[in-house]
């Protein structure tokens, strides 16, 4: 048995993994992780590794976070949320499902069809609108593959839309030159979907176990789930809510501290959940060769298992391309660990240009299709989801938006609509985005930009005096944030050389003059756009 193998081998068994996984798996190599320049450790994962320049150029990515929690069409964590009588969900499942302790979230996923998904008609709005990879959901905390699974039997190719929805979202990017990830969120399933293991604190039903409690294998005969076994989909019981609560408010103190909802180690009393989350995921990655893999995990996921994946992926991407030009995306690591994998930002910006490239993953609406914030207009605008690409780009990241799909496998007309503001901007300016990199300030003007996670909500609107710079090529670009006026100050080029400028899409040249406010350039009424205009700008020693 060589290093890397015996390596694997006493991870599993440390993990209590060994004793659980099916010989066959062993012999078939599956529970081994590809052998290359990597070792399942961080230290080789710093050393080793480098963002790929497709991942710096591209900037722009389209995320479709589309599962059986979008069937519901009430927003996010329904799965987990409908189990909860405090919360609007929970109402929302009554009216159209019924009480969870007769349907549960079997019963949501029953119902999801998928009947009008057409991968290639998003993907050709996708690209139409600038962006240069796509990514699918492929699990989420709901413990559902949506691809054709070989160790979990709750997959999009056994009930729901009987397809293997990642299969197609893969064919249709990469048949229009984008490159393709997924996201994998399932390791945090055997805590967050506790709740369906619960029980009514108050009410006519109080202290009936929720459906999880009581479904066996043996329940699905002559059913549409007939084979499978719901405990595998729940998880199984680790801390179900005890016995002898009557009061709503101190059940929902017990979950929040008992569920450990953000816990990223692996369940003690639940190995087999590790065991098959890693042969889930190499499934994934051996499937389908993503290009991107992002994790909703703070650092890599459920300790060794994680570590194990990443080593895994970064040596399969040296098989398949050569060299590891694939991207791990994961949240709040440590300084250290940043030139290790590529480090999400979720609904945040940052303050200043980042030493190292990164990720802003955020949303025009709720990550699940809500219909309520449909109807109450609650989606980002285009103009300001432009500002965000911007902004976030001029400081070193990318920003990969999720459009919600509905139940069906569409997105609805207002959707489509930002998504064509979106295209209409990039259709003209994107030469000031793909490919550049920072200048040596991000930018200019008097909206302040705080750095962090879940940050974005106090920042709803940006003006035209907001100025974000990139560079390429040997030009330096301005990018306003707003309409601008007849003119354009640019403060940081006060005393610079210039010697030419134009507006990024015609070769023809704006004037310009140097006051003492700095550069003003003048912009053409006609030239101009409503969400801001790109100035393309040469000179001695600018960029």
């Amino acid at each position: 048995m060589d290093i890397s193998k015996r390596r694997l081998f006493q991870a599993a068994a440390s993990l209590g993994l060994a004793a659980g996984l099916p010989k066959s798996a062993y012999a078939a190599g599956l529970a081994e992780g590809t052998p290359g320049p990597f070792a399942a450790e961080w230290n080789s994962l710093i050393a080793g590794y480098k963002a790929p320049e497709w991942f710096r150029d591209a900037k722009f990515g389209i995320w479709a976070h589309w599962g059986p929690q979008c069937a519901a069409e009430d927003g996010d964590w329904y799965a987990r949320n409908m189990y909860l009588q405090e919360q609007p969900q929970y109402q929302h499942h009554l009216t159209h499902y019924g009480h969870p302790a007769d349907s549960g979230f079997i019963d949501v996923i029953g119902s999801w069809t998928a009947e009008k998904f057409d991968p290639d008609a998003l993907l050709d709005l996708y690209a139409k609108a600038g962006a240069k990879y796509f990514v699918a959901l492929a699990n989420h905390h709901d413990n559902f593959d949506t691809y054709a699974s070989k160790f979990h039997d709750w997959n999009a190719t056994r009930v729901g839309p009987k397809r293997d929805l990642i299969g197609m979202w893969a064919k249709a990017a990469r048949a229009r030159g984008l490159k393709f990830g997924v996201s994998n969120h399932s390791a945090h399933a055997w805590h967050w979907f506790q709740v369906a293991y619960g029980y009514d604190p108050e009410g006519p039903r109080r202290g009936q176990r929720y459906d999880a409690f009581k479904l066996t294998k043996a329940d699905g005969k002559g059913k549409w789930w007939e084979g499978l076994d719901p405990q595998d989909l729940y998880c199984g019981r680790v801390m179900p809510l005890p016995d002898g609560f009557t009061d709503m408010k101190a059940a929902q103190q017990w979950h929040e501290a008992h569920d450990r909802v953000w816990d990223e180690n692996p369940p003690a009393a639940n190995p087999a959940f590790t065991r098959r989350w890693f042969l889930r995921c190499k499934d994934l990655i051996d499937s389908y060769q993503p290009d991107l893999l992002y994790f909703d995990n703070t650092g890599l996921p459920l300790g060794q298992a994680g570590l194990d994946i990443a080593a895994h992926y970064y040596n399969s991407a040296v098989k398949w391309h050569g060299q590891p030009d694939v991207v791990i995306n994961a949240k709040f690591l440590p300084e250290e660990r940043r030139a290790a994998l590529v480090e999400d930002t979720e609904r945040g910006l940052h303050g200043e240009i980042a030493a190292h490239p990164w990720q802003t993953d955020t949303c025009i609406g709720d990550w699940h299709y809500s219909r309520p914030l449909y109807e109450k207009n609650g989606y980002k605008s285009a103009d300001l989801v432009v500002h965000f690409l911007c902004d976030i780009v001029a400081k070193n990241g990318n920003l990969l938006l999720s459009v919600p799909v509905r139940r069906d496998g569409t997105i609805d007309e207002k959707e489509t609509a930002i998504v064509e503001g979106v295209a209409g901007w990039m259709g003209r300016f994107s030469e000031a985005i793909y490919g550049t990199r920072p200048w040596k300030v991000a930018g200019e003007g008097p909206t302040q930009v705080g750095g962090g996670a879940f940050g974005e909500g106090k920042l709803n609107s940006f003006s035209a005096a907001d100025i974000r710079f990139t560079t390429k090529a040997g030009a330096l670009y301005a990018i306003t944030l707003g309409k601008p006026g007849d003119t354009v100050t640019i403060a940081a080029l006060k005393g610079a050389a210039v010697e030419r400028v134009e507006m990024v899409g015609s070769s023809a040249p704006l004037s310009f003059r140097k006051t003492g406010a700095g550069l003003v350039v003048s912009i053409p009424a006609a030239a101009n756009h409503d969400f801001g205009v790109a100035l393309k700008i040469r000179g001695k020693g600018i960029a």
